[in-house]
């Protein structure tokens, strides 16, 4: 009656041997590493293995060989101070064509390597690092679009030959484009009607010689434009993450409008902190040198241009017509202009917007051209014993040059105050401009120490309620309480060895979700063992009592773990952070659990008991 085929033997055996090869590397721990990758058309090759390697010994730094892995290099230290002794030394021989990031690699001996087995990654709070919270300002993402249909239905009315006096957005959202006649307004707004669906058009009241068309962007096309801005933003976040060279970064949504950036093992906060919340981006305009400048600083600004101060603080007259913005960038790199010695930064243009650049500046052949270097900032300040945020937007040129010939997908930028600064602005162009401004409403710093006390703690209190429950179910159970032990250690080997398959980041909600697995995997034994006292005091025999205590117990034990997976499979849906490392284990831990109570215990009880003629079970 109690008595398993053999083929079940033979699963739950090779089950668990693939669990003990897979749970097995998170024995072995982790080394202080640098992860070597390459940037733009820079490659690993053997010059480079040289290259670390001579740095490395003529600094005196004690390091493993450097292996080559998935396209990068990693090299192993004894400690954490020689592998930031070690990053400044490769560092600086290799230059900026190489992202050099501390990392913590394996000690994973080759052959779990070659399976394919790695350790489980660990979070924020167990291997110190630092948190920002980081909020989208959705209002300028709007903005930010609408001032991209201004210049688009500017070139569209003129290309038409439709006379508007300007084109400019309003205070409190929208365009307002203003006609000389109604006759103008009428055949704009069928016009811009048919070519874009996503404008709202009302025709107002006429203001003397005037007659305006307000155009607002319908609300699907708003929701749109900012649920873009938030996923640009994050990927430009990442781009930034990977050129600080951070390894394992977690950057997610939270929300409709904030982005966590988790940065495991950072060293410079301050500098992390500059790069991921600055907006810089580049405007390039013509330089007005049709109308007076003295004129303009009188207050006679002329409707196409604006006033701008350069760096040495003189006037200068710029048209409003964008040639070309930093959206087209896909790379810039920082160096020294040979006619000059300053520093400047060679801008690479993709070819949608190389070949705009080349047909505007085709027309402008020497002529002055501006370059705009806009930065938007966000200031808290005391007002009325209040903390208020004021949101401000930096615009400065950068430098004018003469167009000397028709510029196309390579050019550089001059004018910049130092070297660190074209370093900046080049990291910055090479990840792209951030969609929206944000600002970082939220910091936490998690140093080691308290990482690794986390850590020894969370494993200490694994072990208690591990060696309690043991306790208990020997002292409660007898010998069904020792099958129900050995299929609850089986079970804690099947939930490290899923976590660490499909390389779950371990953080502490996610230790309390193991513990929690511990005392919930043995609940089930409890129902069963509970189930066959019954039958017994029934008067069934012990081995019909020990089949009808696992039959009847099963539904028992599927109803109360099918309703604690769907609570959290609703946790990890909703849930952020800390909550997502809790319900990750939880609910591997139920499934895991399920099948080490029912399943496994069974078989043990039936390999020791089965089939034996039995007069007092041990219970």
């Amino acid at each position: 009656m109690n008595r398993y085929p053999l083929w079940k033997y033979i699963l739950i055996i090779a089950v668990t041997i693939v669990a003990l090869v897979y749970a097995l590397p998170n024995l072995y721990g982790k080394d202080p590493a640098l992860q070597i990758s390459p940037l733009r058309t820079a490659e690993i090759n053997d010059s480079v293995v040289l290259e670390v390697t001579g740095a490395l010994d003529k600094a005196g730094i004690a390091h493993t060989p450097v292996v080559r892995s998935d396209g990068s290099l990693v090299v192993r230290f004894d400690n954490e101070e020689t592998q930031l002794q070690a990053q400044a030394a490769v560092s600086e021989a290799l230059g900026k064509s190489y992202v050099v990031a501390l990392n913590l690699a394996p000690a994973t001996p080759d052959w779990l390597r070659a399976l394919r087995a790695e350790p489980m990654f660990l979070g924020l709070d167990l291997r110190g690092g630092v948190h920002f919270l980081l909020e989208v300002d959705m209002q300028a993402a709007v903005r930010k679009t609408e001032e991209r249909y201004i210049s688009d239905l500017r070139t569209l009315l003129r290309e038409n030959r439709i006379h508007y006096k300007t084109i400019t957005q309003q205070a409190e959202g929208g365009l307002l484009a203003r006609f000389r006649d109604e006759e103008q307004r009428s055949a704009a707004s069928d016009l811009i009607g048919g070519d874009y669906p996503d404008l709202k058009l009302e025709s107002l009241a006429a203001e003397g010689d005037e007659y305006p068309l307000r155009l607002q962007l319908i609300e699907t096309a708003l929701l749109d434009s900012q649920r873009n801005a938030l996923q640009q933003t994050i990927t430009t976040l990442r781009k930034r993450v990977n050129e600080l060279g951070i390894a394992e970064p977690v950057i997610t949504q939270q929300g409709q409008n904030r982005v966590v950036v988790q940065l495991p093992g950072i060293q410079d906060t301050a500098r992390a902190k500059d790069i991921l919340g600055a907006t810089a981006t580049l405007e390039f305009r013509m330089v007005d040198e049709e109308h007076n400048v003295a004129e303009a600083e009188e207050g006679r600004v002329p409707p196409g241009s604006r006033l701008y101060a350069d760096r040495q603080g003189q006037s200068l007259l710029i048209k409003k017509s964008i040639m070309l913005t930093g959206d087209s960038i896909i790379d810039a790199a920082s160096g020294i202009d040979p006619s000059s010695g300053g520093p400047d930064v060679t801008i690479t243009l993709d070819g949608k917007g190389a070949k705009i650049f080349s047909e505007r500046t085709r027309e402008e052949v020497g002529k002055l051209m501006a370059t705009i270097f806009i930065e938007n900032k966000v200031t808290t300040a005391e007002v009325n014993g209040e903390m208020v945020k004021k949101k401000e937007t930096v615009e400065e040129v950068i430098n004018t040059a003469v167009i000397r010939e028709q510029l196309g997908k390579r050019f550089h930028i001059t004018g910049l105050d130092s070297t660190a600064e074209a370093r900046n602005l080049a990291l910055l162009l090479r990840a792209g401009a951030l969609a929206a401004p944000i600002e970082i409403i939220e910091e936490r710093t998690v140093g080691p120490s308290l990482g690794q006390e986390n850590i020894t703690r969370g494993f200490q209190s694994t072990l208690i309620g591990f060696l309690l429950v043991v306790a208990f179910m020997v002292v409660y159970n007898r010998a069904f309480g020792m099958a129900a032990n050995l299929a609850l250690f089986l079970n804690f080997i099947y939930l490290i060895a899923l976590l660490s398959i499909l390389q779950a980041t371990l953080t502490l909600p996610g230790i309390a979700g193991i513990v929690l697995t511990i005392g919930m995997a043995v609940d089930a034994n409890i129902l069963i063992n509970t189930r066959i006292k019954e039958e017994i005091r029934n008067g069934n025999s012990p081995q019909s009592s020990i089949h009808a205590g696992y039959e009847k117990a099963f539904s028992t034990i599927a109803d109360s773990n099918i309703t604690t997976l769907i609570c959290g499979l609703v946790l990890f849906s909703f849930g952020t952070g800390p909550i997502k490392g809790f319900a990750v284990t939880l609910s591997l831990g139920i499934l895991t659990s399920m099948f080490s109570a029912i399943v496994c215990s069974r078989a043990i009880v039936n390999a020791v008991v089965g089939g034996r003629k039995l007069k007092k079970l041990w219970i």
